[in-house]
């Protein structure tokens, strides 16, 4: 008859106890290695606060009751919508702006971190509906409090002085809405309401260029220093040096405004939202052939060109508001910077951009 050794039945549990703690802790390690490893991506890299980003990731869990979030240089940020690779997030509504640190937690851990350009605020309190102007003369940045087309308000126009304090410019214009400096600096401004264009003077006076204008939106110079004018009812004018306006395209109507801007070879670029989600940006040669550009835009807005000649539109782009950079090379289209209520845009300097939205002024470094 064969006789074993006696167990330590005490021994066994401590040993099984021991193995089940290492056990669980190397299933720890692991996961939290998952998740740590894998670096996180932030799409796009620019942003203003109150905007959507989405976070491409790996392993993100949450449960309620435990630490998970994004943070924002600490700051969390409000998830919109998640899975176990990818996050949509809101940009905090704070005082902060520049390269802020990016960061991950879920139950897995923490993640590693990216980076994310959060642009600053300038002003707030306005009523923009088109791009702002940079003054050739000292930098100033002009913007609009236009109103409802037809309503009279007390204050329409203000600018930020080169040290980005916000003045008013003493003039009387209802519903300002489209703005472009000539290269001597002086102002012109359209009226939406009366179809008109205003002339501000670089020592501050100012009368009615042109008028008969229709609902007078859009206004940009050719690099001969010719004015052209958007009218959302379906023309494009050129306006001499007297003020004479002759039809130069039709397009068209839009149900919000006309904006345009030119390239470098003088062609003429307009956008012209409609209630569609795939709108196009128009392509206008210098004897006034009509041609698509680019289609695929949703509510496309402010309009205008960098120093390397890239377009850039305020608009929604498959399903993603923002800024959106179109190559002229390639034809391409991607959102650079995400925004809400973005309707406009302006180049204050080449690596400085100024984001409008309905009622904020924005700069963001690029």
């Amino acid at each position: 008859m064969c006789s074993f050794p006696s167990l330590n039945y005490s021994k066994v549990k401590l040993y099984h106890k021991l193995y089940l703690f290492e056990l669980l802790t190397i299933v720890k390690k692991i996961k939290f290695k998952l998740m740590v490893d894998k670096e996180i991506k932030v799409s796009p890299f620019y942003a203003i606060p109150g905007a959507e980003v989405i976070i491409t990731c790996k392993n993100f869990r949450f449960s309620y009751g435990s630490n998970y979030g994004v943070y924002f240089d600490g700051i969390r940020g409000r998830i919109i919508g998640a899975s176990s690779n990818r996050i949509i997030v809101a940009v905090p509504d704070t005082l902060i702006y520049g390269e802020v640190e990016l960061t991950v937690e879920s139950e897995n851990g923490e993640s590693s971190s990216t980076r994310l350009h959060i642009g600053e605020l300038l002003t707030e309190g306005m009523h923009i509906v088109a791009n702002p102007a940079v003054s050739p003369i000292d930098g100033s940045i002009v913007i609009t409090r236009s109103g409802a087309r037809g309503e009279k308000l007390s204050s329409t126009l203000f600018k930020l002085n080169p040290e980005r304090e916000l003045e008013e410019v003493p003039v009387d214009i209802m519903n300002p809405t489209g703005l472009a400096f000539d290269k001597s600096g002086n102002l012109f401004v359209t009226n939406r309401a009366s179809g008109e264009v205003v002339k501000i003077e670089k020592d501050g006076s100012y009368y009615t260029f042109s008028s008969n204008l229709g609902i007078a939106t859009g206004i940009a110079f050719n690099s001969k220093g010719e004015l052209f004018v958007g009218d959302r009812s379906g023309n494009i004018y050129k306006i001499s040096e007297n003020g004479e306006s002759e039809i130069f395209a039709n397009l068209e109507p839009s149900v919000a405004a006309y904006h345009i801007a030119f390239d470098k070879e003088d062609n003429l670029f307009v956008t012209a939202p409609s209630l569609a989600s795939f709108d196009t940006v128009w392509k206008i040669d210098r004897r006034g052939l009509v041609e698509a550009f680019y289609r695929g835009l949703g509510r496309p807005q402010g309009i205008a060109f960098d120093e390397k000649g890239d377009l850039y539109v305020a608009a929604c782009l498959r399903g993603r508001r923002g800024i959106v950079r179109i190559s002229m090379e390639k034809g391409q289209a991607e959102l650079i910077l995400s925004g809400t209520n973005v309707v406009g845009l302006c180049f204050a300097s080449k690596d400085e951009m100024i984001v409008a939205t309905s009622d904020k002024v924005f700069s963001v470094h690029i």
